[in-house]
C-alpha cells in the first residue's frame, strides 16, 4: 500500500512493518502528498493489531530523507504567531502511535528528516550515513529540528549541528559516539539490522512493549512539549522571506567538513 512517495510492507508472521520513503530521485524529500500519506500510515497502524513494531527508512543508497521538497509551496498566514508546517504530523508520536519505531538510515539525513528521526525509539545507521541541519545557512530558524535533536544528543552537539548549517556534516561514527545512533552497520545492512531488532520487540507482549515506549517518552515529554510550543513563533519571527532563502540556496557552496 501507499502513495507514490511512501511504500509499506507488512510481515504478519513477525508483526513488523517497514515504511519506506520512496522518492529516491528527490533524495526522499517530502512533498505534501508524502506528508499526508505518512500521517495516514501512522494513524492506520494504531488500529492494525498485526503491526507490533515498525522500521522507517528511505529508498535508494543516497539518502534517508532530505526534509521538505523545496519545490513545495506552503502559503503562510500573515500573523507572526501562526505557522503552517507541512511536516508537523509526519512522525508516529504526532499521530498518537506508541508502537515502537526504529529508523534505518543510509546516506543523507538532514533538516526535516529530523521530524521522523526525532520520533523514533532508536536509530540504526549505515557507515555512509551523514547528518546535518542546513537551516541557518539558508536564513531559516532550526526550531523543531533542534528540539528533536536536543532530546537525542548532548546539548553542545545538537547546538553545533544546528548552528554550523551546511558547513559540517556528522558522520555515522560520530553520531554513534554522541548517542544519536545506537548501531552502525555496513552500507546496505541497516534495514536488516533494524528489522531484526523490530522482530525481537514485536515478539514480546504488546501491552508491555507499548507501556514501556510511553514510559521512556514520559521521561522527557514535558520538556519536549514546552520547547515545541515555542517553535512556530521562532520560525515566523526569524525566517528570512522565501525569495531571500531561495537566493541563499542558489548561491550555496559544495564544501563541508565531515566530523
Amino acid at each position: 500500500m501507499g502513495a507514490p512517495g511512501v511504500r509499506v510492507e507488512r510481515d504478519k508472521e513477525t508483526g513488523v512493518a517497514v515504511v519506506t520513503l520512496d522518492r529516491p530521485a528527490r533524495h526522499n524529500a517530502i512533498d505534501l502528498a508524502t506528508a499526508a500519506e505518512l500521517t495516514s500510515v501512522w494513524r492506520e497502524f494504531r488500529f492494525d493489531e498485526t503491526v507490533r513494531a515498525v522500521v522507517v527508512t528511505g529508498a535508494g543508497e543516497k539518502a534517508f530523507c532530505t526534509g521538505i521538497d523545496r519545490s513545495v509551496e506552503v502559503p503562510q498566514p500573515a500573523s507572526p504567531y501562526s505557522v503552517d508546517d507541512p511536516l508537523i504530523a509526519i512522525g508516529p508520536k504526532a499521530n498518537d502511535l506508541w508502537k515502537p519505531v526504529i529508523a534505518a538510515v543510509r546516506g543523507l539525513a538532514c533538516g526535516g528528516a529530523f521530524y521522523l528521526l526525532g520520533e523514533a525509539e532508536f536509530l540504526i545507521a549505515a557507515e555512509d550515513a551523514v547528518f546535518f541541519d542546513p537551516h541557518t545557512t539558508y536564513g531559516m530558524v532550526s526550531a523543531y529540528e533542534s528540539v528533536y535533536m536536543a532530546m537525542r544528543m548532548p546539548f553542545g552537539e545538537a547546538a553545533r549541528m544546528a548552528l554550523m548549517g551546511t558547513a559540517e556534516r556528522v558522520s555515522a561514527r560520530r553520531a554513534y559516539e554522541t548517542g544519536l545512533v545506537s548501531e552502525v552497520t555496513p552500507p546496505g545492512e541497516e534495514v536488516a539490522a533494524a528489522v531484526r531488532c523490530a522482530a525481537v520487540i514485536a515478539a514480546y507482549p504488546t501491552e508491555a512493549v507499548q507501556g514501556t515506549v510511553r514510559a521512556v517518552w514520559a521521561a522527557k515529554e514535558a520538556v519536549r512539549s514546552q520547547a515545541l510550543a515555542h517553535a512556530p513563533q521562532l520560525v515566523a519571527l526569524g525566517n528570512l522571506p522565501p525569495e531571500r532563502q531561495a537566493e541563499l540556496f542558489s548561491a550555496r557552496g559544495s564544501g563541508f567538513r565531515m566530523r
